[in-house]
């Protein structure tokens, strides 16, 4: 028998803002890319190291094996695994329909989906017929699952300014396309949001919103810089917000949004333990938090998942779940 609680978590309309569109391939759609594209893709941007997996055909066993990591390194292998295979407009047709899909079945009603651009750029490919595929995929996934999908072409950090440069660009060219913004992720450390100064300036320019990763890895600093620097609208993560009172009071004066994500947090070691996780001192302290699943198939959630955690180990009410549900569409741009 289905509790009521559970009823009531599943049923409550959702929208999610921190999606990454690779992170929502599950083992099994990895293993029929793998068969697609058995052998090693090649890369053409030689100003960055690619360890290749080989190109090998994984069975769903072996995919699952590989989502079973154990530290962040092994999320990124993962990740890399994924990226390795998606190669040609089908395939990203495939696993936009299908994240359509596992979407709707969470109730979830509208998504900004971050692409890794900067990926697609550092890999050589030609971005505009991939792109092709996406629309398709949302295309048909909008009619079949009654889900709306908008797109933020994710930078990497650690690549530098003038890549970053490179994705803007891209975003410009499909911004009357379902592209409304840009964002940031990747390495805080390597890659400091002051780089992106003019990258974020220029997006502006051309009315795409804005949003940036900071704090996840890295102290409230990185939140500082992209607020101030960046300019930007939402902050990814923020799970450091709370080193710095001033911070959380600042983000609460201006209700910025915070896209939260947990399990993300735990899987990759940014946050020790789940009784660390700051998300009810963001809450109770009147900070615009959303919540999201950031790579549901890669962290093992799902968006009702997520708010089964605020529900049973941070104590929140059905009211106070129904804020946070409502903040995600509030805070959609």
């Amino acid at each position: 028998m289905v509790s009521q609680s559970s009823s009531f978590l599943r049923q409550l309309p959702k929208a999610e803002l921190h999606l990454h569109l690779e992170g929502t391939v599950d083992p099994a759609t990895l293993a029929e890319l793998s068969r697609r594209h058995p052998t090693t893709m090649p890369v053409f941007n030689n100003r960055y190291k690619d360890v290749s997996d080989s190109g090998r055909v994984f069975t769903e066993a072996e995919a699952r094996a590989l989502y079973d990591y154990k530290n962040f390194v092994g999320f990124l292998l993962t990740f890399k695994a994924v990226t390795e295979r998606l190669r040609d407009a089908d395939d990203y047709e495939l696993i936009t329909y299908r994240m359509c899909e596992k979407l709707a079945r969470e109730n979830c009603l509208y998504a900004e989906v971050y692409v890794s651009v900067g990926v697609i750029f550092w890999r050589g490919q030609d971005f505009d017929p991939l792109f092709e595929g996406m629309e398709r995929g949302r295309q048909r996934g909008e009619h079949d699952f009654k889900v709306k999908i908008r797109w933020i072409f994710d930078a990497v950090r650690h690549f530098g300014p003038e890549e970053g440069k490179k994705v803007v660009a891209k975003a410009i060219q499909f911004r009357d396309r379902n592209v409304i913004g840009i964002g940031i992720g990747g390495d805080e450390s390597r890659g400091p949001a002051s780089n992106f100064i003019e990258v974020f300036a220029e997006a502006k320019k051309h009315g795409l919103h804005l949003t940036a990763h900071a704090g996840e890895s890295t102290g409230p600093e990185s939140i500082w810089s992209a607020l101030r620097d960046l300019h930007a609208e939402r902050i990814g993560h923020g799970l450091h917000a709370t080193d710095d009172p001033a911070l959380v009071a600042h983000l609460a004066a201006t209700q910025t949004p915070v896209e939260i994500c947990i399990s993300s947090n735990l899987k990759t070691g940014c946050c020790r333990a789940l009784e660390d996780h700051p998300v009810r001192r963001l809450f109770d302290a009147g900070v615009k938090i959303t919540l999201a699943t950031d790579d549901p198939e890669m962290f093992h959630t799902t968006l009702t998942r997520e708010y089964q955690l605020l529900r049973d180990h941070f104590h929140f009410t059905n009211e106070e779940l129904r804020q946070v549900a409502a903040n995600s569409f509030a805070s959609a741009f």
